[in-house]
């Protein structure tokens, strides 16, 4: 029982978006009580496409809400997506299929990143967006990686 309990709980990590490194932050808001308002820099590796790596800025509300985890950022974010490595997929992927989420309120808003393959330009499109349960916004950016044979740069 110990371990098919284990294994459903591995799946389940398994299938769940990875998690970003951030790479750093700047203040765009001075707070008296909290922490300032900011502009925060993640960056994630695709988990189906070794070799792509993508960068995301987006607001983090400070204040003494923020610093509880209790405020709610704003939808505005930016994507940079890049080949850093030799491009192998290791399993089929699925259009619209999320890559990248992470919370934005205490319950209901959502950041999420989610990728589409062009077949016809053998490209990958990454799309980040913000949801809500009840009024989502349709603030966006998208990023694109063209699969092309890898050079190191090296002779």
């Amino acid at each position: 029982m110990q371990k098919a309990c284990a294994a459903a709980i591995g799946l389940t990590l398994a299938a769940l978006p990875l998690a970003a490194d951030e790479i750093g932050s700047v203040d765009t808001a001075f707070k008296l009580l909290g922490s300032n308002h900011k502009i925060v820099i993640e960056a994630f590796d695709d988990p189906k496409v070794e070799g792509v790596s993508c960068f995301v800025s987006r607001a983090r509300t400070g204040g003494i809400s923020g610093s509880l985890g209790l405020a709610e950022d704003t939808s505005d974010a930016s994507i940079a997506c890049r080949q850093t490595g030799p491009i192998a997929i290791s399993e089929d992927l699925e259009d619209g299929e999320e890559v990248f989420g992470r919370r934005t309120s205490v319950m209901f808003k959502r950041l999420q990143v989610v990728r589409f393959f062009d077949e016809t330009r053998n490209t990958l499109v990454y799309l980040s967006y913000s949801d809500k349960l009840i009024d989502g916004s349709p603030k966006n950016a998208i990023s694109a990686v063209v699969i092309r044979p890898w050079s190191d740069g090296a002779s």
